[in-house]
């Protein structure tokens, strides 16, 4: 009898579901906290609802739409903000689960925030000892009160307040990058190098791997969380890397 062993999901990636905030902001839009991540590639798959993804990269400032059925993705370095129409709920895919629980995405807070370590873990942290929807609601309107001078010079041509947005955030992560690359190893490295060591044996004619597979199901760890995006369906696989898929 083989180990009863752990199963990655595929890719080593993680998955939640978030039904996007409907908090009106200052800019009288209801939607999520605009963030970025920072080693990690998103994927936004619509189920129900619409809406729109916000976005500020090195292209500029772009709005795109949120149906049933849509699926966006972005690279690492992609400032985004989920803005919800009518009851939008998205599947999230996250690249290298673990990670972005580990503190690979920042918000954007205001740049004296951003700048001080304290500052910014008190801004992004939710209190234990008050309401959680009040406190969710808080931060997403301190970041989005740093995001609407990034959108507005990027409509005016200026791509330096991103380019700073980006060089601040990599400095608050800095004491963070040796336990992500622990995490990377154990995860998503690790799972692609066993689909290498099965082509290798699958090139030998050896097939002795096929008898150990195994099933898994999962259903939410925990549901209606506060995320950055919106109130959200997390999984836990235990005996891996992966918390969930962090949005």
């Amino acid at each position: 009898m083989t180990e009863d062993r752990p199963i990655p999901l595929p890719g080593a990636i993680g998955i939640s579901h978030v039904d996007c905030y409907d908090w009106p902001a200052a800019d009288g839009l209801g939607g999520g906290s605009p963030h970025m991540h920072l080693a990690c590639t998103e994927a936004y798959v619509v189920i129900e609802g619409s809406g729109v993804v916000q976005t500020l990269s090195s292209a500029g400032y772009r709005e795109d739409e949120l149906t049933a059925g849509a699926v966006a993705w972005f690279e690492p370095g992609t400032v985004h903000r989920m803005v919800g129409h009518e009851k939008l709920r998205v599947t999230v895919l996250m690249q290298n689960s673990g990670l972005p629980e580990a503190g690979d995405a920042v918000f954007t807070f205001p740049p004296e925030i951003l700048a001080d370590r304290e500052a910014y873990a008190a801004a992004a942290t939710l209190p234990r000892d008050s309401d959680p929807e009040d406190a969710a609601r808080r931060r997403r309107d301190l970041a989005v009160s740093g995001y609407l001078p990034l959108r507005d010079a990027l409509h005016a041509g200026d791509p330096e307040p991103l380019r700073e947005f980006h060089r601040a955030a990599a400095a608050l992560v800095a004491p963070r990058v040796d336990h992500w690359k622990k995490l990377w190893r154990d995860g998503a490295r690790a799972a692609a190098e066993l689909t290498g060591a099965r082509l290798h044996a699958l090139a030998e004619g050896d097939a002795a791997e096929l008898a150990n597979s195994r099933v898994r199901l999962a259903h939410p760890s925990r549901q209606g969380g506060y995320g950055m995006c919106g109130r959200r369906d997390e999984y836990e696989i235990p005996g891996t890397t992966v918390a969930y898929g962090g949005e």
